[in-house]
């Protein structure tokens, strides 16, 4: 898709864009992820539904990314679950809409907030035009990636991203990768847990073509860290 030209009166290269998603197919560690969701998703909406208010420096970044696109025009929520994160970037007056790979997921999510959209997909193959979204966010969805596809799905972000559109990623810390085999409720899943430096999360981003703007590291003191990427598409 080619990007028009700024006109006098457009706000911060925010751009009228509409954006489609459809179909999904997996296999190997996709296919386990998707199949491991499926089973837990009552479970782990459950579970997560109030999780945000205990996550104030969470909802700080949010509230930021929220300001940065607010008004420019569709947003992806990569990863969105049972879509509370989609849920609150819309009472923050966001066009958010919410993508995963998990039937299941996109089925509560449909049902907790149906005046929403959602969409089953992957971010491995995102079905989205290009320079379609003001902005995009993959919170705590690329925890279950293989390095070797990390560099992929970034490039997919840039590319459904226009240009100086910004990206929030939210990931957890460490130099680690373990497979989870039960999960939410006791239910059984097969998926690996992978933690990650936020220099190395950088970096990929870099080589992608986005420019980091912020690293934040959230309860450093906790045996699992996160941390957040505030990152923006180069032209």
């Amino acid at each position: 898709m080619r990007q028009r030209p700024l006109k006098p009166g457009d706000v911060d290269g925010c751009l009228p864009h509409r954006a489609t998603v459809s179909g999904v197919s997996a296999d190997g560690w996709l296919e386990d992820t998707r199949v491991s969701y499926d089973t837990v998703a009552a479970s782990y909406a459950d579970q997560i539904g109030d999780r945000l208010d205990g996550a104030p420096y969470l909802r700080w970044a949010l509230a930021l990314f929220a300001d940065r696109v607010r008004g420019c025009g569709p947003v992806a929520d990569v990863g969105c679950g049972p879509g509370h994160i989609t849920a609150l970037l819309h009472e923050m007056g966001i066009d958010a809409f919410g993508i995963d790979l998990s039937p299941a997921m996109i089925d509560l999510a449909q049902h907790a907030h149906p005046g929403l959209r959602f969409e089953v997909g992957s971010m491995t193959d995102l079905r989205l035009a290009d320079g379609s979204l003001a902005g995009l966010l993959a919170v705590w969805s690329l925890i279950h990636v293989p390095d070797e596809t990390v560099p992929s799905v970034f490039g997919h972000f840039r590319r459904v991203l226009r240009p100086g559109g910004p990206l929030l990623l939210g990931f957890y810390v460490g130099n680690e990768s373990r497979l989870k085999t039960q999960g939410y409720g006791g239910h059984p899943m097969k998926v690996h847990v992978h933690r990650r430096q936020p220099d190395r999360m950088a970096a990929w981003l870099r080589d992608a073509g986005f420019t980091i703007e912020a690293q934040l590291l959230l309860n450093p003191d906790d045996s699992v860290p996160g941390a957040v990427i505030f990152a923006r598409r180069q032209s």
